[in-house]
Parts: structure tokens; sequence; C-alpha cells
């Protein structure tokens, strides 16, 4: 049954309880009294029980029967057509003569309101190396210095302090273990980003792992002629993310949000330094004990062999 308005008199069952008592032969003004309804209450009971049954004792929906204002299917489909040639709303509404109003409360009726929606999301395509070190993932991500617990935290923005400069966390990830390294440093320039290179694969090589392919983005730091030498040396391959296309260095993408959520903005720091610090013990912790969803529930250190005989 219908759920009726809280004031509402009858219900199915108690219209059924009328239409019952006037078909036994009472009068329709003592049914109402009986109900507290008025008679003209009673007849539409009646009316609809001869019409339908008892179904037609059940509450009706409130959407109208037609809805004058809908365009005819031929116009709404003509208009999908122009949209879908990526057309914008104002030059639909002049090629169909429409008022600019009524075509976007169409498009946005489709579904076609935004640009985004013309087109299916490309299906997302996972991979992941047999063996670490077969390929690394390098980004970078800038964090604001503190001076100071700032709006994040506080949610006050009128005491923002400016001028408090950059720093970069570098990030390594191996593909097939996800183990990471990271550094918190002064700048992305390509001696920074080389170093920070030449520091990670010999962390990794702490841990028996040999790095064949670095994947990074095109920042001019890992397009520079002493990054390429560097991985040269490393015995490693170079390779490039598409262009504007993060998710395919998407390993280190969604290691930088997991640091940044469980990390960098999860308290309140009253400085720089005093971040930095808490970075060593998560990056320890996110290696060896934080489960990780795509390795089982286990932590990255997990995939590699023989772990527990080299240092972490």
């Amino acid at each position: 049954m219908n759920n009726p308005h809280q004031n509402a008199r009858t219900m199915a069952f108690s219209r059924g309880l009328m239409v019952q008592r006037v078909k036994e032969g009472k009068r329709v003004a003592q049914v109402a009294r009986d109900f507290g309804v008025s008679p003209r209450t009673v007849y539409k009971w009646l009316s609809r029980y001869r019409q339908g049954g008892e179904a037609a004792l059940e509450n009706r929906s409130s959407r109208p029967q037609r809805s004058s204002g809908r365009l005819p299917v031929e116009r709404v489909a003509t208009l999908a057509a122009l949209r879908r040639r990526r057309m914008s709303g104002p030059a639909i509404a002049l090629a169909l003569s429409m008022p600019v109003s009524s075509v976007t409360n169409e498009l946005r009726r489709l579904g076609l309101n935004k640009l985004s929606r013309l087109e299916p999301k490309p299906p997302v395509v996972r991979y992941e190396h047999s063996q670490p070190g077969e390929m690394i993932h390098l980004d970078i991500k800038k964090l604001g210095r503190i001076d100071g617990v700032g709006h994040r935290i506080t949610g006050d923005r009128s005491k923002r302090k400016r001028g408090a400069g950059w720093e970069y966390l570098h990030v390594c990830v191996d593909d097939h273990s996800r183990l990471a390294y990271t550094e918190l440093l002064p700048d992305e320039k390509a001696t920074t980003s080389t170093c920070f290179l030449i520091r990670a694969a010999g962390w990794l090589e702490k841990h028996g792992v040999k790095i064949n392919r670095v994947m990074t983005d095109n920042g001019s730091g890992y397009r520079s002629h002493l990054f390429l030498t560097a991985c040269q040396t490393l015995g490693a391959k170079p390779t490039k993310t598409r262009p504007y296309t993060p998710r395919t260095n998407g390993k280190a993408e969604r290691f930088i949000q997991t640091s940044l959520r469980e990390w960098a903005y999860k308290q309140a720091y009253e400085s720089s330094a005093e971040r930095k610090a808490f970075l060593v013990p998560w990056l320890h912790d996110y290696n060896h004990r934080r489960p990780h969803a795509s390795l089982g529930n286990r932590p990255p250190i997990s995939r590699i062999m023989n772990c527990e005989q080299r240092p972490c």
C-alpha cells in the first residue's frame, strides 16, 4: 500500500469499508459521519470502485497524465544528435529556433549537459609487472611549507599566511610490489630529480631490487640530459607517460593520494620540519604493515623475496 499523507482520513482499507457498508444498504450520509468525512468523499470512492474494483481504492500517482511542456520525440532526437556533434546549447537553440533555456533543460534531462558525458570514459587498463624492479614509477607532489597550523585544519582562510614557499615530495614506487621510497626536497630541478633517482635505486638495491625501467611524466627534470644519463648508468630504460594522461602513471598517483591523506594532511603540524619528521615512520608503516588491497591485503614488503634478511 502506498504511504498516504499523515493527516489523511482514509486509506485503502477504510475506503473498502466505506464501499462495503454502502453495498450493505447503509445511507451514504451515515457512512460519511461514521468515518468523519464528507458524503462527497464517500461518493468519490464508490465511483472509483465501480470503475476499477478494489485496485482503484489505492492512492494514485500525483504525476500529471500529460506533460504539456515536454518536447516531441522527434525534436528531442534532433537536439541530442546536434549535441553529440559537440554543438553548444546556444548554437543548438539557434539552429532549432528554440529558447536557450528549453535546450538547456532538455540537455540536462538527457544527461548531455556536460561535454565529458558525450563520450564514454576509456576502459580502465590495469597492468602489473611480474617481478620487482621491472618498472618503477617516479612522480613529484608540490607541498606548501608550514608556518603554523593552516586553513586545511582550522578552516579559517582569513589568517592564511603567504610567502612560506614550497617543498617537493619526490616519490618512487615499484610497479610489482608497490614498495615506496620518498624524500621531501627543496625543488624539482634536474639535479635534484636525478640525485633522488640514484638514492632510490640504492635503497631498492638494498632490498634486492634492480631497476630495469623508469616511468616518469614529461617534467623538465625528467627530460634533462643529466637524468637520462643517470638512467643509462643504472641500466634502466626511461619511459614517459602520455601527455595530459596522469592515469598512465597511476601507481605513483595513487601513492601520492594515500600519502596526502594518511600523512601530510592527517594531523595539524606546526612546521615543515615536524611534518618531515613524521614521513619516515609513516613510510615504514606503509611498506611493512599497512594492508594493500591489490596485494591481497598484505603490505608491499611481502612481495620482496627474503625481505626479512635484508635491511629495511
